[in-house]
């Protein structure tokens, strides 16, 4: 089996500076690599990771997630499997698709996305990540939760300070104890929220989760507080990103993005490349359940396969040119790219799709038609080039723009 001597390693600063080449290697020579400091298997051709999310036969688990993540949320619905995991996931899922979604939640998104526009549609600049994108996805969870945005200092900390640990794939020791010490603090702040909820439930999504039942089964105080957290820094993290990517291959690309000016309806072909090109998140980790053989070698049971989505999103055995950014491109089916019959691979597959979809589709479509009608001339400010940071979760840490203001 090949070794990381041979490739980039992950935890390089050559890889975190530009780890699409690392990934190309990795396709080529490379597609399954054992990684000594993270003790996991690396897996990047778009096969092996389709095999793993969808996982027809049961040769994989989530238990990685129980050292992984359960750390900072607490268990979550991540971590079950079976009939337990099917029931959980039908009481949270009603929130985020249909009528739910479209009649009580569009307009916060709406409402929550002009109020940070009309902060600087006047001005004729803005940073669409510090002015926007970092705050838009945390406040319209807060919102929909029912809780106080006056918060929002601390939500941004808590969800930063837990994806930080769930990208520490240096076991940095600072990092995981302000990983474990969110969990402490996010449930001081959350638990007495759940109790006084169930007492007086109002027509927020936090009552609605804890008024849920299925076959007699209600979730737990601590089951809420686990799926808030998660939602906090799953939905922050991923959206934050999406949006500042989507806008920052868009300027990069005038002509795509004139089309999309013109025709809005252009704009989920834009996320599902968007998502194609640049995901949000780059790794998903497994655990095999039994001895699996994938490309390039066989993976002994109970061992972690970590899964670089933003290696097999650009696989040239699944895709034409997969270095390009083509809103147009003809293999990437965007009637499905938010359902769990995806072609590509961001949001994962399978049972454990991610549930928040349809809510990051209506959060950037709802942000990008917003910020193109208040800044229809949108060009990025002057020699400035949007440079993606991160590993585990990556995106542009600042996408500074320039327009002439219009009226709201």
């Amino acid at each position: 089996m090949p070794t990381a001597q041979q490739v980039p390693d992950i935890l390089s600063p050559e890889f975190a500076a530009d780890p699409y080449p690392a990934y190309r290697l990795m396709r080529d020579t490379a597609p399954l690599i054992w990684h000594e400091a993270t003790r996991s298997y690396i897996i990047s051709r778009y096969e092996d990771v389709e095999r793993v999310f969808k996982d027809r036969n049961n040769e994989f688990t989530t238990d990685n997630y129980d050292w992984q993540i359960e750390p900072v949320h607490g268990k979550t619905i991540l971590q079950l499997s079976g009939r337990e995991h099917a029931v959980r996931r039908a009481l949270v899922a009603p929130a985020f698709r249909g009528s739910d979604l479209q009649e009580k939640f569009l307009p916060v998104i709406e409402r929550n996305s002009r109020d940070l526009i009309d902060a600087f549609r006047h001005t004729g600049s803005a940073d669409l990540v510090t002015d926007y994108a970092t705050h838009f996805p945390v406040n319209v969870i807060a919102d929909m939760l029912g809780l106080d945005k006056a918060d929002h200092a601390r939500f941004h900390r808590w969800y930063t300070a837990v994806i930080a640990f769930l990208g520490n794939l240096s076991g940095d020791p600072e990092v995981t104890e302000a990983g474990r010490r969110t969990r402490v603090e996010f449930a001081e702040y959350m638990l007495p929220i759940i109790r006084e909820r169930r007492e007086n439930p109002g027509d927020d999504l936090l009552s609605t989760l804890c008024a849920a039942e299925i076959d007699g089964v209600r979730m737990s105080d601590e089951d809420i507080k686990a799926f808030c957290s998660l939602l906090l820094a799953a939905g922050g993290e991923t959206t934050d990103k999406a949006i500042a990517g989507i806008f920052a291959n868009l300027l990069l690309h005038p002509e795509q993005l004139a089309a999309v000016r013109a025709d809005r309806s252009l704009i989920p072909r834009a996320f599902a490349e968007t998502l194609r090109h640049t995901p949000p998140v780059h790794m998903i980790m497994r655990q095999s359940a039994t001895e699996v053989t994938l490309s390039g070698g066989t993976v002994p049971p109970g061992a972690t396969v970590t899964c670089l989505i933003g290696a097999a999103n650009r696989d040239e055995n699944r895709y034409r040119d997969p270095d390009r950014f083509d809103i147009f491109r003809d293999d990437l089916t965007t009637a499905t790219a938010f359902s769990a019959a995806a072609d590509h691979l961001a949001f994962a597959l399978g049972r454990h799709f991610c549930v928040g979809a349809l809510l990051a589709k209506a959060e950037v479509e709802t942000g990008v038609n917003q910020l193109l009608d208040a800044m229809p001339d949108v060009r990025l400010a002057d020699g400035f080039d949007p440079v993606e940071q991160g590993v585990f979760t990556r995106g542009p840490q600042s996408v500074p723009v320039r327009f002439t203001p219009v009226s709201a």
